[in-house]
């Protein structure tokens, strides 16, 4: 029996079945994912996004102002498809550099079924106004991989939702009241990159942080997660998800009320790394 056994060893070091078996295994066990290895990412999809929009701008006599809800009161589109992109730099093997945009701009007209006061504006039931809402947001992050493996990556980031709102409603007989702010609000985030074969990778972060800076007491919640396949080498091709709300208390010259924005929606992309 032991000489039997003896011989079946030899047979397999002799035709490299043992070493043959052992690289095809540990190339298994460990998929090669681009994303996990490329120093640049490219990437350029569709957000097909709901918001939810409730904004307040104070007279200028004091007071917080009247909340409005833009969808439901003005009549503004909640389902908005708009480009988003991104771009990442893998600095080293635990240092990346992330930005991502997007803008969504949407306006209406409608007859007011309701009394409405904006700024130092009242518009009276019945009024047909006219109205506008845009919002942009620029994610700038740098982030440091504490885990970091050819197939997992976990690390944590600081950066920037720098969100961009424009907002005006204006009637015939009445006036226009306008306003506009730039709110460059800090946050921390988590995120993980995973390869699920050579093709096949998940991705996910997480924004969040709550604090007073400058002008404004802010809110960020920020969740992104996508699911990439990348069969060839240098393109690739994915579907995600996106949400984003931001709470800002505003105390600008130009602009003091409140603002709460919401976005969430599916995301489909074309990425290219390299």
């Amino acid at each position: 029996m032991k000489s039997l056994r003896f011989r079946l060893i030899a047979v397999v070091l002799i035709f490299g079945i043992t070493p043959s078996f052992a690289a095809e295994s540990a190339s298994e066990a460990t998929p090669d994912h681009p994303w996990l290895r490329d120093s640049f990412l490219f990437v350029l999809g569709g957000y097909f996004s709901r918001s939810n929009t409730t904004v307040a701008m104070a007279p200028t006599g004091g007071g917080t102002g009247l909340a409005i809800n833009f969808e439901e009161t003005l009549d503004l589109e909640e389902r908005t498809l708009t480009p988003i992109g991104e771009f990442s730099w893998r600095i080293n093997e635990r240092w990346r550099l992330d930005i991502e945009y997007f803008k969504i701009g949407r306006d209406a007209t409608r007859a007011l079924a309701s009394e409405i006061q904006w700024g130092d504006l009242v518009f009276p039931v019945g009024t047909t106004v006219d109205s506008s809402f845009d919002f942009s947001d620029t994610r700038v992050s740098a982030g440091y991989s504490f885990f970091k493996t050819p197939d997992k990556e976990i690390g944590v980031g600081l950066g920037l939702h720098v969100s961009g709102i424009e907002a005006s409603i204006t009637a015939a007989g009445v006036g226009a009241e306008a306003a506009d702010v730039l709110a460059p609000l800090p946050v921390v985030n988590i995120y993980g990159l995973f390869a699920l074969t050579g093709e096949w990778a998940m991705r996910i972060r997480v924004d969040w942080l709550s604090l007073t800076y400058d002008r404004y007491t802010g809110d960020v919640r920020g969740i992104g997660i996508d699911a990439m396949y990348q069969p060839f080498r240098n393109v690739g091709f994915g579907l995600g998800i996106r949400s984003l709300t931001t709470d800002l208390t505003i105390d600008d010259p130009d602009w003091r009320g409140e603002a709460r924005i919401s976005f969430q929606g599916p995301t489909a992309f074309v990425s290219a790394s390299f």
